[in-house]
């Protein structure tokens, strides 16, 4: 865990963006192509996508709830869960009302699709995240200015 955030705050003072944001991106990233390898998985299986995100939606929670709480927002309280699981859950709506425009406006390929959706609603996934679910205090890590 020493060694993620030492990386990350490397990247962080690289590229000069929060080591919490590089931290999401990597974690979020690994996150989300789990929840993609699975949504994909289930669209190849046959599966109608409101069913294939449900799934991945599901699984990924339950992927996602302990590496973003200790490894993004530094946070491991259990009882957290809850937010965590609202939060995702509109995840969900929002994803699949996504996806429903996309088809609506002529993207026919789920594949594209999916990534899209996962894309923008990742980015409503880290705000709620960091404002309602593993909302604490800021703390800055003196050895890394770029903590916030």
């Amino acid at each position: 865990m020493q060694l993620f955030q030492k990386f990350c705050c490397w990247i962080a003072k690289i590229v000069h963006l929060p080591e919490q944001i590089i931290r999401f991106l990597i974690i979020g990233g690994v996150n989300t192509v789990f929840a993609y390898c699975i949504y994909a998985l289930s669209i190849f299986l046959g599966a109608h996508y409101t069913l294939a995100v449900l799934l991945s939606t599901v699984i990924g929670t339950c992927f996602s709830f302990k590496t973003m709480g200790t490894m993004v927002f530094d946070n491991p309280d259990n009882m957290l869960i809850f937010k965590f699981i609202a939060v995702y859950t509109g995840c969900y709506f929002l994803n699949v009302g996504i996806l429903r425009l996309l088809t609506m406006v002529g993207v026919r390929n789920l594949y594209v699709a999916g990534i899209t959706s996962m894309l923008l609603v990742s980015a409503v996934s880290f705000c709620l995240n960091k404002w309602v679910v593993f909302r604490k205090k800021d703390k800055i890590d003196p050895t890394c200015p770029n903590t916030r």
